[in-house]
């Protein structure tokens, strides 16, 4: 049985989440100003690439803060609600578009999109939101000018693909999988991939439905023979 929290321990998680909260709401509006200046400026403007990778890094940025609040209120509040609700699949997309389309723009990447708009599954919005959001921002920065985002009832699951034309993953990132942040530790001065793959995987394990829970799944090939991030979601 896991011993109780001492005070200053849950003292220290409401802290650390309300510091975390105030960074990622000022990098948003870092974020939207250099959209804004993005799309005011020209492709042949100097600066034009700098702003670009500038907005990838703030992006990046963002996910990794949204990712640590998501899972601070998973085990800091084991009691905090999960919105597991019907959407339609055109709305999920558009959200995921919307939050992307700057990005891919100012680095000049096609997302081709594969789906089915009137499809209805019950997931948490905001969560999967958030997830395809940071697989997408990931293969930006891999890809050579593709992403691709695939969306398909398979055997009674729904299985949510971004895939891309890069190299593809690392053979030591494929034979961790998911399980890389839980088993080797997130670093986070050289690499923030651990903590994407385990706040994905743990994502993936909440949705649940008649003995069923949701899985993440590495594997290089798909459409393009590059990297395929795979959400599987009963």
């Amino acid at each position: 049985m896991d011993e109780p929290q001492h005070p200053h321990e849950h003292e220290l998680f409401l802290f650390l989440a309300s510091t975390a909260h105030d960074m990622k709401n000022s990098i948003s509006v870092l974020s939207g100003t250099l959209e804004r200046l993005i799309a005011d400026a020209s492709g042949t403007d100097p600066a034009y690439p700098q702003l670009a990778h500038m907005l990838y890094q703030t992006k990046r940025l963002n996910d990794n803060l949204m990712q640590l609040l998501a899972l601070y209120k998973k085990v800091g509040k084991p009691d905090y609600p999960f919105d597991l609700q019907p959407l339609e699949m055109g709305h999920l997309v558009d959200q995921v578009v919307a939050i992307a389309r700057v990005l891919l723009g100012s680095r000049g990447i096609r997302l081709e999109l594969d789906y089915d708009r009137d499809l209805v599954w019950h997931v948490d919005e905001d969560l999967v939101v958030g997830v395809l959001s940071h697989a997408i921002n990931n293969a930006i920065h891999y890809t050579c000018d593709t992403v691709r985002l695939a969306i398909r009832e398979t055997d009674g699951c729904l299985a949510l693909r971004v895939e891309d034309n890069g190299p593809g993953y690392p053979p030591a990132l494929l034979k961790a999988g998911a399980s890389a942040a839980r088993d080797v530790g997130v670093n986070f001065l050289t690499n923030s991939t651990g903590l994407g793959l385990y706040f994905s995987s743990e994502v993936a394990k909440m949705h649940r439905h008649r003995g069923r829970h949701g899985a993440l799944h590495l594997e290089n090939g798909g459409r393009y023979g590059g990297g395929c991030f795979i959400l599987t979601l009963p």
